[in-house]
């Protein structure tokens, strides 16, 4: 599903007015999200799942063009984990109301 989908979803929904406060509604949680993380904290969704930044360490790889080793440094990388609540509705489907377009910002 793609960003523009998933909003014509949450404005059909009738959850949010129309397609453009729901640009402004998405834009300002991922927004919220991506400026905790920049500064190494993290988010928790209870059952949804969590937002956290986590460590990459340095590792030797391969160019696959020309088969040479390399070095990658390490860094830091954003990682999501998925909650309970969620895991329980994609392993075993709906379970009660539509759910229909949920979970797929994910």
């Amino acid at each position: 599903m793609t960003k523009a989908e998933f909003l014509d979803v949450l404005a059909g929904d009738n959850r949010v007015g129309n397609k453009k406060e729901a640009a402004a509604a998405v834009d300002a949680v991922l927004d919220a999200i991506t400026g905790v993380l920049a500064k190494g904290g993290e988010v928790n969704f209870t059952g949804f799942g969590k937002f956290a930044v986590a460590e990459r360490g340095p590792r030797q790889g391969v160019n696959p063009r020309t088969g040479e080793r390399i070095f990658i440094p390490g860094g830091k990388v954003p990682r999501f984990s998925a909650g309970s609540a969620l895991k329980k509705q994609v392993k075993g489907g709906s379970s009660g109301g539509s759910s229909e377009g949920r979970g797929a910002a994910a």
